[in-house]
């Protein structure tokens, strides 16, 4: 077997580990409607980089799910030494990379001064 083929296998069973990985410790990603893709592995620095995807897009906890994917990723498999992860979402206009979209939170005080523990009022 060559090295080219031996190297496409290791990074097949590296692909497949962190595919894996992410199925058995992040399976909210997919319950709650989002998705999770290996962009690029690079076996020979143990870097992987990871696309969050669907719901994750625009959901507030997703850094918190990233941090998680990095530190527990290079925890559990040895052959990984740096995880590249986001949502796509960064750099997307707006501030902080919301699209322009900031969450509300009940209670939350308005720019008017209005506090309310409501929650957002319909648009209808």
């Amino acid at each position: 077997m060559s090295t080219d083929a031996q190297d496409a296998d290791g990074e097949d069973d590296l692909r497949e580990r962190v595919t894996n990985f992410l199925r058995r410790n992040f399976p909210q990603i997919q319950m709650h409607g989002g998705s999770a893709a290996i962009q690029n592995i690079d076996t020979e620095t143990g870097e992987v980089s990871i696309q969050l995807g669907g719901a994750c897009s625009g959901c507030g906890i997703s850094p918190m799910t990233i941090q998680a994917i990095k530190s527990r990723m290079v925890k559990e498999i040895p052959e990984i030494t740096k995880v590249h992860a986001d949502t796509g979402m960064e750099g997307m206009g707006g501030e902080g990379g919301h699209g322009g979209m900031e969450p509300s939170f009940p209670g939350e005080t308005t720019d008017d001064g209005e506090s309310s523990d409501e929650g957002p009022q319909a648009p209808f």
